[in-house]
């Protein structure tokens, strides 16, 4: 058989329903991984769903226990000829909160339901669609190359993507022999657009920023001490207004980037941010001037408020607060000295006439991407156009944030990821879904790439 009959083979099990009635047996697994309830269903869909579907496979399988023992790893490992490529994958069987009760048409997020090109459920997006989709075109392969794949693969599966991989540069550490590989391959996160198939090459990475202002206990009459006591959330929104302006962009230079190199410009000139009718709208005058959309979004940096809160928003008394609170986050690329932020932004405040506000940071992780000069991106982009007929966008970075350092700076793979999800897939939200087309196409991208492995005599 030939590279035609692999990507046919894997488009008929959409066609067929397979794919579908898989998935939909995988979402039936409430994998929330916040939850402490759900750590018998977390083991059981590494256990009873994914271990049997790579034993199919030809894989070797065996459980790995996280640190805390409440989150484990499936490691599968198909080893056919050593000297042939080998390639790392890797998928998260958790997901965040279900959210019964908030979903389009009472909606069970537990099961899925087709509804014209979308497939709702929670995972289809994030990341049980995605990791499916990648082992129903390795079964694809392996069939119409008559039970074999032409390379060596492993797949590691975690189940705390959703509470911040915890303990998985650790695990992967300590399964450093076990991981070995010549290519990190992956899926997760959205394209560029549902009609642009993607590379991203890694991701950003993110830091939270605590911002406290504790003046007293309690609130006060804003009649009887309105211009004599020291409004906590006025302080609070005129120091942010200090880090970030009106128009979203930064202000302290020691939470920029590197300067935009010419190869990043190159990279991003065809990548056009065109949302569709259904994502919102970009706004305009928004962000860092003399930068494109897809510059600000792929490789800038943004100080973004995900939260501020100064008594009760929804029965406010005629008071004087007595605390205020925010959290902000810098998303940062690869180059920003982001563990200077804290002390960055605490100096910024004092300098500035706000030594009241407490700083303080939580929940970091890296930024980190693939050298361009990778030949595995090429060859990548290749196979995909080969595929579909289309350019994909070439992406230096997510705009959100993975593990992706665990495996380029962890491991010192080269990393790809392709993903199958698009940006309006709610994937955090009720009404979490895949379409229908885009499965389609990825599960062709991905026979076409583990075709091309297989006819590779050695790695590049």
């Amino acid at each position: 058989m030939t590279r035609a009959d692999a990507v046919a083979l894997a488009h008929g099990y959409l066609h067929s329903g397979e794919f579908l009635r898989e998935l939909d047996r995988r979402v039936a697994y409430p994998t929330e991984s916040q939850n402490p309830e759900r750590r018998d269903c977390l083991r059981a869909y590494l256990e009873a769903e994914l271990q049997p579907a790579f034993s199919q496979l030809g894989f070797s399988t065996r459980l790995i226990e996280s640190a805390k023992a409440n989150h484990p790893y499936l490691l599968a490992d198909y080893r056919e000829d050593l000297t042939r490529p080998t390639v790392l994958m890797y998928g998260h069987g958790d997901v965040v909160d279900g959210m019964v009760g908030q979903w389009r048409d009472d909606l069970n997020p537990w099961q899925t339901t087709t509804s014209g090109n979308r497939v709702y459920g929670r995972g289809t997006a994030d990341n049980k669609g995605q990791h499916s989709i990648n082992l129903a075109a390795l079964r694809a392969v392996r069939e119409a190359r008559g039970g074999r794949l032409g390379f060596n693969a492993k797949f590691i599966v975690e189940t705390g993507e959703e509470i911040g991989s915890p303990d998985l540069r650790q695990t992967c550490e300590s399964l450093r022999e076990d991981l070995k590989a010549d290519l990190f391959l992956a899926s997760d996160g959205p394209r560029l657009a549902a009609d642009r198939p993607t590379i991203f090459l890694g991701c950003r990475g993110g830091i939270r920023i605590h911002l406290d202002v504790n003046l007293r206990e309690g609130s006060h009459h804003s009649g009887n001490w309105g211009g004599v006591l020291a409004n906590p959330a006025t302080i609070l929104a005129n120091a942010i207004a200090t880090l970030v302006d009106a128009q979203g962009r930064l202000l302290l230079d020691e939470l920029k980037p590197p300067r935009l190199s010419n190869q990043i410009r190159s990279a991003l000139a065809d990548v056009k941010i065109e949302p569709t009718p259904e994502e919102p709208a970009l706004s305009t005058d928004w962000g860092e001037e003399g930068l494109s959309a897809a510059e600000r979004l792929y490789a800038w940096n943004t100080l973004e408020v995900l939260a501020i809160s100064s008594g009760n928003i929804e029965t406010p008394a005629n008071a004087i607060p007595g605390q205020a609170r925010a959290v902000l986050q810098l998303r940062f690329v690869v180059g920003t000295n982001f563990e200077r932020a804290v002390d960055a932004i605490r100096a910024r405040l004092q300098a500035r006439g706000f030594p009241m506000v407490e700083v303080s940071a939580t929940q970091s992780f890296a930024a980190s991407r693939t050298d361009f000069d990778s030949p595995w991106i090429d060859w990548a982009a290749r196979s995909i156009h080969r595929t579909t007929g289309k350019a994909p966008a070439v992406l230096p970075n997510f705009g959100g944030s993975l593990p992706n350092d665990v495996f380029s700076e962890g491991l010192g793979l080269p990393t790809i990821w392709v993903p199958h999800s698009y940006p309006g897939c709610c994937q955090h939200a009720p009404d979490e879904h895949i379409l229908l087309s885009v499965t389609e196409e990825a599960l062709g991208i991905m026979a076409g790439l583990f075709w091309d492995l297989g006819e590779m005599p050695a790695p590049l």
